[in-house]
């Protein structure tokens, strides 16, 4: 079993003051694989007074400076990819191709898209005879999620970096190790003591710490919406910057002039990857209603072919979820599924076939299902989808922004539809006939998905503050 019992603080790794342990447990086997200490209000305190007084240098760094931190990281980190993968793998169960790949690549993207953010940012604005500048807004606290740990982690810190900011890192304790190996990589690329702490814990615990901490400038959080609340409750007394990535419900509207053989196998991977443990998985597969029975037929036979199986074996197979918890959530979304009416189309109750030990969770599909039902409204998580029949396009519209939730959303059809439906999505991010993430484009949501928007320039303008030097040029 792997240990990372101390915390990263003011460039060095430091026992916990007061801290307990906690077991993290491999959702495949359901042992224990690795164990970590969850911090204290002492050890959140070091690392905010060490975050204070780095900002004093860090914050006046060039930008040149800057970009050759950004590319030593680059190196260490790509350095490091296969033990990150592993510890993905083994704590949050998903396969080592698509950690290694997807989830270590995308922290890649993200520290590349940063460094050209950084050299086309304008910093200045000459307006008049004055000057409008944009300058680090300070310490900041981040809380990421164990789902795709790695990506958070890095579009936060690498945007961060870039603005001239210093952080402290509070990862999720389901999957805790990738943290704590990221931290390496930066204390050996040489981050200034102090820029970059690494504080494990949960949120009741050190997630409270940072977001109610006075000497704490801003939040960046990534999680559920009802963590995400708590959040700004808890920042609301000291007025700090609260920039949250929340929960998702994301629809794919499948349009009369779409390609089914693209689109439906294209909504499923697109749940099915990371096991449904994505908040932009569009779990709600909308489709004109006379077009239900054949998707159904195209759909049904893709989850019944998916297969589940070990995270560190190589192959196309998706892993188990997170944890107990999560697989006891959506077991009783499914069976709530069914209750309600919808029609089981694949997958169903329980473990897959022949599996006895693991959270890992059949693959499943309903048909028929209404927009007010509970698996339409809630985040299931998992790799449960929902065929939504639609009766025109204006239904398709109102059933795809019936939700508290505003992030994401995938559409399918031709270039008239598109231009139609797409402007009235009530997302912050539309995926067209397939388009993919990019590091460089603003991710974020609407409504109850959050508020702020992270990647490339978007994010590195979510840490700066905006100061008027007024008469400056006179």
């Amino acid at each position: 079993m792997r240990n990372y019992l101390k915390h990263y603080i003011d460039g060095a790794w430091a026992e916990s003051e007061g801290g307990a342990r906690h077991l993290v447990i491999n959702p495949a086997t359901e042992a224990p694989v690795t164990e970590i200490t969850l911090g204290s209000q002492a050890d959140v305190d070091k690392a905010v007074a060490a975050a204070v007084r780095a900002f004093e240098t860090y914050s006046r760094t060039s930008a040149k400076e800057r970009i050759a931190l950004i590319e030593r990281i680059l190196d260490a980190y790509k350095a490091r990819a296969g033990d990150m993968a592993e510890a993905m793998s083994l704590e949050m169960g998903a396969p080592l191709s698509l950690a290694r790949t997807a989830q270590v690549g995308s922290g890649i993207g993200h520290f590349h898209a940063a460094i050209e953010a950084l050299r086309q940012f304008q910093f200045e604005e000459r307006i008049g005879n004055s000057l409008v500048v944009h300058e680090p807004i300070g310490v900041v606290a981040m809380i990421t999620p164990w789902n795709w740990p790695l990506n958070q982690i890095t579009s936060k810190v690498a945007s961060a970096l870039v603005a001239g900011c210093t952080m402290i890192l509070k990862p999720s304790e389901e999957a805790p190790s990738v943290a704590a190996i990221f931290a390496e990589v930066l204390d050996g690329a040489g981050v200034p003591a102090g820029v970059f702490n690494l504080v494990q814990g949960d949120g009741p615990g050190v997630g409270t710490a940072l977001s109610r901490h006075p000497r704490v400038d801003m939040v960046s959080f990534t999680g559920s919406t009802r963590a995400g609340i708590q959040i700004a409750k808890n920042a609301a007394d000291t007025v700090k910057r609260v920039h949250q990535e929340l929960g998702g419900k994301a629809p794919s509207v499948v349009l009369e002039s779409a390609d089914l053989s693209r689109a439906v196998p294209g909504t499923l991977l697109s749940v099915l990857m990371n096991s449904g443990q994505s908040c932009i998985a569009p779990t709600r597969l909308l489709v004109p209603e006379h077009l239900q029975e054949q998707v159904a037929v195209i759909a049904a036979e893709i989850m019944k072919a998916t297969q589940t199986g070990d995270p560190l074996a190589e192959g196309r197979h998706i892993g188990p979820v997170v944890n107990k918890a999560q697989w006891d959530k959506i077991q009783g979304l499914i069976a709530k599924g069914i209750a309600e009416g919808a029609r089981l189309e694949a997958g169903g109750p329980g473990r897959p076939d022949g599996v006895e030990t693991g959270y890992f969770v059949r693959p499943t599909l309903f048909s028929g299902v209404r927009n007010d039902m509970t698996i339409a409204r809630e985040e299931i998580f998992g790799p449960v989808v929902t065929i939504i029949p639609y009766e025109d396009e204006e239904d398709a519209i109102r059933i795809a922004n019936d939700t508290d939730y505003g992030l994401s959303a995938v559409l399918f059809g031709d270039a008239e539809g598109v231009r139609r439906v797409a402007p009235r999505l009530r997302a912050g991010m539309v995926y067209v006939n397939g388009g993919q993430p990019d590091p460089s484009l603003p991710f974020g949501g609407y409504k109850q998905s959050g508020n702020g928007r992270e990647y490339g320039k978007f994010g590195l303008a979510e840490y700066l503050e905006v100061k008027a030097l007024v008469g400056a040029l006179a």
